[in-house]
């Protein structure tokens, strides 16, 4: 037992008088309770006993009794090159094992600099525990070198937050921020450490349980409502089912497949929601709302019944709400009450872990046909296909097109945010759980490559491909040392147009064209860039060099880097324009 391991390789020096023989564990609890150890030390202990594997991090003055007392652990440390990788490491290792992501940084700019990592963390319901380190007690507040007051910066973005100020409290306060982050909707929390507290010492004890007044997360649905809802689902002639990251974060896919086919309902998806549900199946509509398919929005706008499960109706789905989905009854899923009816008017709210209530839902349902509904979603779907031609310049489309053909079902997809990341979710399927990995909410650029990867070391037997842009990549391409130095065979495709393409498609139809600050004079050779890093390195112009190049990079062991010069005057389409139905997509 490590936990054993460790604490007797700690009180070689403790000595008991005791004339009758003990017990191995009745040893060990003795030990336990006489000996001291530092608030670091304990700290290390307490994640030991959270089951963590792997920290990410970047050390400093305020935080290094903690790295100190990680010389005594067997918890791997991956020294990252930028306190956002670490938190975005973090992120992308939660998001691929269902665990809880744990990163460190020290005091002032190494805790600001998880800023970023802890909103997108916040915004996409992501499990995560940060802990940084602080001036001394006696500092705090009175400007000191690399002094911030972190817990106040990050209280709008963490699901809660402690800085520790009794050395005796750090065990309770990590079981209590492991069970916040980990319960009810998910979310990061942030331990401040100051350096004085964390080089006292105490007696160590970790509690199995503590007590968190007002926190009871509902997991189980109302059984009327249950029973309601199963009844609106068999009555309904043309229903819809809109998955959220809900499904993923619960586990829920066999109950959602389930569900659809039993119903008889389309599935359509929220960017978090890919990945839920089979992208290879008959009821897959793909993604729903600003970019989404033109049939998943018409077929919403004409159902009787939309069943939401585990999302939150943004605005990114939603548009204008008084044309959402006009003609239906809607069934509204989540652990969150505090999103049932936030954006949209619901008939029937029900607050619950979706699989549970999902679970609840199937024994009152019975299988059914809709026929003519299913007959009008074929129509839709040829009616209204997603389009492009390969002519001249390289397509974006036909990359993603091909890589989704030559992928591995297993491969888990991780994005960055712009034009690349709608068209890898237009383009590309994912049928298997916790597949696709992406910035939803708070739409991080820079998120993709330390995201995929702390992915890669949460799922190493998995190939982990990372589609990004010239402009995401720049924003944390130091992390490619990071992903040398962890000997992790990454395939990286970089979307090169020498622009940000989103911003300067959202000039064209906004600002009538008037271009500014989105094009790059300069960008780097980026095939040569891999291969600074030991990466293979390929740059592709045309179909053929792509199609010529794809099977042996996806096939190789070495990680890769793929420049990818696509067309420059490509726009994601469809769009739905501000102001309009989402069933008024152009394109």
């Amino acid at each position: 037992m490590r936990n054993a391991r460790i604490l007797t390789t700690h009180v070689s020096r403790t000595k008991f008088i005791n004339p009758r023989p003990m017990s191995h564990d009745s040893r060990l609890i003795l030990e336990e309770f006489a000996l001291e150890i530092t608030v670091a030390e304990a700290l290390v202990r307490c994640l030991e006993q959270e089951n963590v594997e792997i920290i990410f991090g970047y050390p400093g003055g305020a935080i290094l009794p903690v790295y100190d007392a990680l010389n005594k652990t067997s918890i791997r440390h991956v020294l990252v090159r930028h306190e956002q990788g670490a938190a975005h490491m973090a992120d992308g290792y939660a998001r691929v094992t269902g665990k809880v992501g744990v990163c460190l940084a020290t005091s002032g700019p190494g805790a600001t600099n998880l800023v970023t990592g802890i909103a997108n963390a916040y915004m996409d319901s992501v499990p995560m525990v940060l802990i940084t380190g602080q001036v001394a007690t006696g500092m705090v507040g009175t400007d000191a070198f690399q002094e911030v007051d972190i817990t106040g910066i990050t209280l709008p973005i963490t699901k809660h937050n402690f800085l520790v100020k009794e050395p005796r409290q750090l065990p309770v306060i990590v079981r209590k921020a492991f069970l916040l982050a980990s319960t009810g909707r998910p979310g990061p929390v942030l331990i401040d450490l100051p350096k004085d507290v964390a080089q006292a010492k105490i007696k160590f004890k970790y509690p199995k349980t503590v007590v968190l007044p007002g926190y009871k997360p509902t997991i189980k649905g109302h059984s009327a409502m249950v029973q309601q809802a199963a009844k609106m689902m068999m009555e309904s002639e043309k229903p819809v089912i809109y998955a959220g990251g809900g499904i993923r974060i619960a586990n829920a896919e066999p109950e959602l497949l389930q569900l659809a086919e039993t119903v008889c309902a389309p599935v359509t998806h929220t960017l978090m929601g890919l990945g839920s549900f089979p992208g290879d199946h008959p009821l897959f509509l793909g993604m729903l709302g600003l970019h989404g398919t033109r049939y998943a929005n018409q077929a919403v706008t004409e159902c009787d019944c939309l069943i939401a499960v585990g999302a939150r109706f943004d605005d990114r789905v939603v548009s204008k709400i008084s044309g959402f989905a006009p003609a239906a009854k809607i069934i509204h899923i989540d652990i969150d009450p505090a999103e049932i009816g936030k954006n949209v008017r619901i008939q029937l709210p029900i607050v619950g872990d979706v699989k549970n209530v999902l679970g609840a839902i199937l024994p009152h349902l019975t299988k059914k046909a809709n026929t003519s509904w299913m007959d009008r979603i074929r129509q839709l779907k040829e009616e209204m296909p997603l389009r492009y031609k390969q002519e001249g310049a390289l397509k974006p489309q036909f990359v993603l097109e091909k890589l989704n053909e030559y992928k591995k079902d297993s491969s888990i997809v991780v994005t960055d945010v712009g034009q690349h990341q709608m068209w890898a979710a237009q383009y590309m399927r994912f049928n298997e759980p916790r597949s696709f990995i992406s910035s939803g909410g708070l739409g991080a650029v820079g998120f993709c490559l330390p995201a995929a990867i702390g992915a890669k070391m949460g799922a190493p037997d998995k190939t982990v491909i990372l589609v990004t842009g010239d402009g995401g990549l720049q924003m944390t391409m130091q992390e490619l040392g990071t992903a040398a130095e962890q000997k992790l065979p990454l395939k990286i495709f970089v979307f090169n147009n020498y622009r940000l393409g989103m911003v300067r498609q959202l000039q064209e139809f906004y600002c009538e064209k008037r271009y500014i600050a989105v094009d790059f004079k300069f960008n780097p050779d980026f095939a040569a860039l891999g291969r600074l890093y030991g990466m293979e390195g390929y740059t592709v112009e045309t179909p053929e060099q792509l199609l010529e190049i794809l099977p042996r990079v996806l096939r190789s062991s070495a990680p890769v880097m793929v420049n990818c010069i696509i067309d420059r005057e490509e726009d994601v389409l469809p769009m739905v324009l501000d102001g309009s139905n989402i069933d008024e997509a152009i394109g």
